[in-house]
């Protein structure tokens, strides 16, 4: 009680010395604090844009390995490269099926695509004279494809990569396309093949194999390509995707088991529990059977690329804090070793009449601990309100971002504001959270200035009085008290 009743009594006496003191300790608590909020801020919108994309690996052929013993000027090269591509082993939806059991893979997907003949529908294609000019190609409508259309089936939504990326957009859709989507045979057309045989909604169209097996489908929706494809087709009258036929998985597969001479192609996308695994995962799958010039190739950095601003601010904020501590904990010992010096006569005198340097001591740091809790008090309620509006307008720009995006995924896949409603990805969601992060706005001081910032400050204030109390604590035990008395005489 003595030292307290002190360092009080002393706090009054000099108050310029502790305004001074506390006017610092108070800048540098608003400082921090709002530095502490951008940082768990920008920790937060890291993580969650992590947290968005899932842990996707895809399976890739390996082309470096492929063409490692072979030189490709060469004649001989070339044929036994050839030679070695031909007897690569394929996989096949039963493999797929085989390498999704493993204890590093969640959850997995895949698009299943054949080639078919059109029976009662015309391939979308305009006739063209051999008189091209050199370095012009006929265009894909006169590709050298065996058949008239790719029949490409998605196992689930998260497969349609093409709308959730925009390259597809359904211009046209039933009301209750995405109830029979993924069950039947029904079947999602390009606009342009569309126009081109005159089809709309609810049309019937039949395709055909090689050997003259017919399957009908229903239309269930028109959707247009969004991407230029001019540069890889220069002359083509139509885009990529015209003879592109989406279905769903099950309708491909229901072809392939009744046509053996049919060779599909399978492209599975699997969701692993951590990138850690990949390589472990790529030794389960040679082990399985999946031939060696195919490698596992993750989405990894895409999923970092959308974090690299965040990061930055992430990496200023903590360099800024930093800085506020070193310079406030260096401004704060000067004025304490001034203030030393000033009293240097009260601390002679005090040790003559019998106060030892431990009390003594206690109470310099006593007045310090008081000053610097008003001071984090008041500087952390000031932080905490600008903190909510630095932290807002850091984000503004990515929660626009992801709202924006987010929109055009619903409308890629007719939703909004088409015929027809936004597809639900069952338990993973909404689709329109794909591949986006989930960000919220911070409404709420306490959204921000956390028990966390509250704990991080109370350890900056601590810090701050050791630092400032070492000139009081050297000082107070080298002085001798009847030295200091003469010198004052």
């Amino acid at each position: 009680m003595f030292i307290l009743k002190n360092a009080w009594i002393s706090i009054k006496r000099n108050k310029g010395r502790n305004i001074l003191i506390g006017i610092i300790i108070l800048i540098i608590a608003c400082a921090c604090t709002i530095t502490l909020a951008i940082k768990n801020t920008a920790v937060d919108l890291i993580d969650s844009y992590k947290s968005a994309y899932d842990k996707e690996v895809t399976i890739t052929f390996d082309r470096a390995n492929m063409m490692k013993n072979f030189d490709p000027s060469q004649a001989e090269g070339r044929e036994n490269a050839k030679e070695k591509f031909n007897n690569i082993a394929s996989y096949t939806i039963d493999d797929v099926n085989s390498f999704a059991d493993s204890e590093y893979i969640e959850s997995y997907y895949y698009t299943y695509s054949v080639g078919l003949n059109g029976n009662n529908i015309e391939k979308a294609q305009i006739e063209t004279n051999n008189n091209m000019p050199n370095g012009f190609g006929h265009g894909k409508e006169n590709n050298m494809t065996s058949t008239d259309f790719t029949l490409t089936g998605y196992s689930s939504l998260d497969a349609m990569s093409e709308f959730i990326n925009g390259t597809y957009t359904m211009s046209e859709i039933i009301d209750n396309a995405w109830d029979k989507a993924f069950d039947g045979n029904y079947v999602f057309i390009n606009e342009e093949l569309a126009d081109y045989n005159n089809l709309s909604l609810n049309d019937k169209i039949k395709l055909e194999s090689d050997d003259g097996k017919t399957y009908e489908f229903t239309i269930i929706g028109i959707f247009k390509e969004n991407e230029d494809g001019s540069l890889e087709q220069p002359m083509s009258m139509f885009s990529n995707s015209a003879n592109t036929l989406v279905t769903n998985a099950s309708a491909v597969l229901n072809i392939t088991t009744n046509n053996k001479d049919i060779n599909p192609t399978i492209y599975p996308t699997f969701i692993i529990d951590s990138y850690d695994n990949v390589q472990k995962l790529q030794d389960e799958f040679y082990e399985k059977g999946l031939d060696e010039n195919f490698i596992l190739q993750t989405n990894e950095e895409l999923a970092l690329s959308g974090v690299s601003s965040i990061q930055n601010i992430n990496s200023f904020a903590t360099t800024f804090f930093f800085l506020t501590l070193i310079i406030g904990g260096v401004v704060l010992l000067v004025i304490n070793m001034i203030n030393i010096r000033e009293r240097k006569y009260e601390i002679g005198v005090l040790r003559t009449i019998g106060i030892s340097k431990f009390k003594l001591t206690m109470q310099f740091v006593s007045e310090l601990v008081i000053v610097s809790v008003v001071a984090l008090i008041l500087g952390a309620g000031i932080g905490a309100v600008s903190s909510k509006g630095v932290s807002n307008s850091l984000l503004e720009s990515e929660i626009n971002s992801s709202n924006e995006r987010s929109e055009e995924i619903g409308k890629n896949f007719g939703g909004a504001n088409m015929n027809g409603g936004i597809p639900d990805r069952g338990n993973k969601g909404d689709v329109r959270g794909k591949g986006m992060p989930v960000v919220q706005a911070y409404d709420s001081i306490n959204a921000v200035v956390d028990i966390k910032v509250l704990l991080e400050l109370l350890g900056i204030g601590i810090t701050l009085v050791l630092i400032s109390s070492v000139a009081s604590m050297v000082s107070i035990q080298r002085f001798s008290p009847l030295t200091i008395l003469k010198e004052r005489s």
